[in-house]
């Protein structure tokens, strides 16, 4: 997937992140979770920015219930 760095990520980008990530490598929701915070912000929060990070933990917390 392509990152567009002009502008914060929105939350739908990662839930559909994340479900790819889930179904590519049978992982869990946290494990999808722990990779996209990995691969996408080097496990810094502040790496895309604040806004973008609010919108990756409300995904999280959405796929979070999702798979419950």
């Amino acid at each position: 997937m392509v990152i567009n760095h002009a502008g914060a990520l929105k939350k739908e980008y990662f839930l559909s992140y994340m479900k790819l990530i889930m179904n590519a490598y049978g992982c869990t929701v946290e494990e999808a979770k722990e990779q996209t915070f990995k691969r996408l912000f080097r496990l810094q929060e502040n790496e895309m920015g604040t806004e973008t990070y609010g919108q990756f933990l409300l995904a999280y917390e959405d796929l979070k219930e999702q798979f419950k």
